[in-house]
């Protein structure tokens, strides 16, 4: 009653568990094998199995496993826990040797365990031979037919015949012989007790024996360890004995390592006297393939197995360096024959290398000519991980200047390829003035990691490298107000020069164009305002513009430029006049304080009433125009060439104006005057018609005046603007922000035909007056 509950109670929480899931179990039937596999990460390390008949349910463990007919195994290399069960293992149900029907709990520990109920019927693919072997993990099994002729054994199996004649029973009896001692024979409930097991199927008759019985005995078989048992089972009925000899020899060879990289497993080729070899097969887990690396030599079968054999396991460890082992669960298959009677054996044995040191190896790949480190770490095990990089005591984090590529070796796991710029802050130089080279230097620690338990591994190396000195890395952002450049200091400063245009950076420079500029021991911060000297601007347009600034950097021995930085921000429009050292004005003006009447700033012109605006909105208007054209007076004063035009309303605006403010408007009185002023050193040719050609952006301003009886009175905009865009030769044309039609015009009313002024400020003696 308390069995049937159990069963029960199994039954119950096999049908209540979650289902397993897909992937974690695999259920095999393999030639004389069940073979049950489930992931670790599943089941965990504390999983159970029970064997399940139509009496219970019975724990697979040790001794029980053995004697019954099961092996079990957890393997952490491979993250698995396997039950092997033999065809004629206790708890299965037999079907005249050809069908053979597994039942199993899995007990899963889930707040106390789980169970999950394993099923499979399984039909062997091979015909049983009259005799066969099995030299499991724990134990040894021998089968053979049932039907033997009482002739069948041979040399000392008739001795037995005296311990018989003295037995009256007609019961089956079986008798040891260990070494040259013969046992008493005892029954085989006695046996049993013993942890012995027989068993007689439809056709078969079944004898299995743990490893280590106190009636088995160890021997040398060609300087191979081997596990014997010899025992003769009979029976005496009347007149007749019948003897069956189910003797059984396993190689118990635990496999060797050679320094030439291979495994050695060895076994005897004859272990019983008599027969012969017929056929070696060999394989992992099961797989066999036709002889392979297997040589047989007098009278020994030598099985050779590579490091890199596929089915094999690998497990990296660390003791102060690194290290490594292999294990393999080798199967192998002999067949013998004996006066043509057929003996197959099978044998299932885990080898395992010793520790094997596992040395990296590193190489340096540097490419001088682009100035990087390129450094190799090969060798590296496939459970084996980069966690951290160090470069000269720095945590090396992956920018344009370091990177580090995870390599796939063909067979021997994988490495890790770095690439480190000579200009990487955490680089080292030494600079050797006599030869004018710089020893870069570069120390490397790997933190690796090995898995699944996260051991740490630390490796070092050095590298260096000659090559010429660097010259500063610049780097530049944008902003709303202008540009920043910044440049680590690397050393060696002295070799080197920052520029902006022809003039050297220096405090003073700066002031005095109003860069803002910090030079500290360790980094150069320059700030740039989107107006200052030195910027260059286009797309410009009432909505935005492109503001250009560019520095460089010039070896001081030589005066070459070593290094470029060139930035190109946008920036919102608000106010500005632009000079162009291509005789280019740009203007983007705000009319609010000059429109008459709330007449729009589309409406206005320059000196000649026929240039409009390229562009307009409510309140401004751009205007871009050679300065030559549209009416620009030209003047020569104190060293410079001014080149000056008007923003106005010519036209009669009082139907604009309300008649009852009273103000004449045939002719607007408030203008904004434009202009640019280019000094005349700078000025290769001066002239109103042609050709406009200047070394140095010229300096722009804008201001209102009123046309008074009395004269002229001015109200200068804020800011003076210098510049030095690449606009085109004539004015801008398209259309308003309201989408009007705007007029394309290019008029002139020169003061001046033609001058030219060369660089001391001197009229050309060919030049022409107007």
């Amino acid at each position: 009653m308390a069995r049937l509950f159990y069963l029960w109670v199994v039954w119950l929480l096999s049908t209540l568990a979650d289902p397993i899931p897909d992937g974690v179990l695999d259920m095999d039937c393999h030639d004389r094998s069940f073979v049950i596999a489930v992931d670790l990460s599943f089941a965990g390390d504390d999983a159970r199995f029970e064997a399940v008949d139509g009496t219970g349910a019975y724990a697979v463990a040790e001794p029980y496993a053995a004697k019954c007919g099961y092996s079990v195994t957890i393997s952490p290399l491979s993250g698995r826990m396997e039950l092997r069960a033999s065809y004629f293992s206790c708890h299965t149900q037999t079907k005249d040797d050809k069908e053979f029907g597994f039942s199993f709990n899995l007990l899963v520990r889930r707040d106390g365990d789980v169970a999950y109920g394993l099923n499979k019927t399984c039909s062997p693919s091979l015909e049983w031979a009259p005799r066969e072997v099995c030299c499991e993990l724990n134990y040894m099994e021998v089968s053979m037919k049932s039907e033997i002729p009482c002739g069948a054994g041979e040399k000392d199996d008739w001795n037995v015949l005296g311990h018989v004649n003295g037995w009256s029973t007609l019961g089956w009896q079986v008798v040891f012989q260990r070494d040259e001692e013969q046992l008493e024979p005892m029954s085989i409930s006695d046996a049993r007790e013993q942890g012995y097991m027989f068993a007689l199927t439809h056709q078969r008759l079944v004898f299995r024996t743990p490893y280590g019985q106190t009636d088995s005995f160890m021997a040398m078989v060609d300087d191979i360890p081997v596990e014997v048992v010899q025992a003769t089972l009979f029976s005496r009925q009347r007149w007749l004995v019948i003897m069956v000899d189910v003797a059984a020899t396993c190689s118990m060879h635990q496999g060797a390592y050679e320094d030439s990289g291979h495994l050695i497993f060895r076994t005897p080729g004859e272990p019983y006297p008599g027969p012969d070899v017929a056929r070696v097969r060999v394989g992992f887990n099961e797989g066999l393939f036709e002889n392979g690396d297997v040589v047989t030599e007098n009278g020994t079968v030598q099985i050779s197995i590579p490091l890199d054999a596929k089915g094999g396991l690998r497990k990296s460890f660390v003791s102060d360096d690194l290290y490594e082992f292999y294990t393999f669960h080798l199967y192998l298959e002999q067949m013998f024959e004996d006066e043509g009677a057929e003996t197959r054996l099978r044998l299932h044995r885990t080898l395992s290398t010793p520790m094997l040191l596992r040395p990296l190896f590193t190489q340096n790949r540097s490419i001088v000519e682009e100035r990087l480190f390129q450094v190799y770490l090969g060798d590296v095990p496939q459970d084996v991980r980069l966690v951290l990089l160090r470069l000269n005591g720095r945590e090396a984090l992956h920018t344009n200047s370091c990177s580090v590529a995870d390599i796939t070796q063909a067979a021997h796991g994988h490495g890790y390829l770095l690439n480190v710029s000579f200009d990487h802050p955490a680089v080292t130089q030494q600079y050797y003035e006599t030869y004018g080279t710089v020893q870069y230097k570069l120390d490397i620690n790997y933190t690796l990691s090995v898995l699944p338990e996260n051991e740490p591994y630390f490796y070092f190396v050095s590298v260096t490298a000659l090559a010429g000195p660097s010259p500063p890395v610049l780097d530049a952002v944008c902003s709303e107000s202008g540009i920043s450049f910044s440049a680590d200091h690397r050393g060696f400063g002295f070799l080197w020069s920052i520029v902006v245009g022809s003039d050297t950076l220096t405090p003073e420079l700066a002031a005095r164009r109003g860069y803002k500029m910090s030079n500290a021991s360790q980094k150069l911060q320059l700030d740039v305002p989107v107006y200052s000297q030195g910027f260059r601007y286009k797309d410009i347009t009432l909505e935005s513009f492109s503001g250009t600034f560019e520095i460089h950097v010039k070896d001081r021995q030589t005066g070459s430029v070593q290094k470029s930085a060139s930035k190109t921000c946008p920036f919102v429009t608000s106010e500005l006049i632009v000079c162009s050292t291509d005789g280019t004005m740009t203007v983007a003006a705000d009319l609010s304080r000059m429109t008459p009447g709330g007449a729009s700033p589309l409406t206005s012109n320059l000196l000649d009433s026929s240039c409009g605006p390229a562009e307009a909105d409510e309140t401004r208007a751009l205007f871009s125009f050679p300065l030559n054209s549209c009416g620009s007076k030209v003047k020569l004063r104190h060293g410079n060439v001014i080149y000056r035009n008007e923003i106005f309303y010519s036209k009669n605006v009082s139907e604009d104006v309300d008649e009852s403010e009273g103000i004449e408007c045939t002719l607007l009185l408030l203008r904004l005057m434009v202009q640019c002023k280019y000094p005349l050193e700078g000025l290769h040719k001066l002239f109103s018609m042609y050709r406009f050609e200047s070394d140095d952006p010229g300096i722009g301003s804008m201001g209102f005046i009123k046309r008074l009886a009395a004269g002229i009175s001015t109200t200068p905009l804020s800011g003076l603007v210098t510049s030095t865009i690449a606009a085109p030769t004539t004015p801008m044309a398209g259309r308003s922000r309201s989408g009007a039609p705007i007029r394309k015009h290019l008029g002139s009313n020169p003061a001046v035909r033609y001058v030219w002024v060369s660089k001391q400020s001197k009229p050309h003696p060919n030049a022409k007056k107007g």
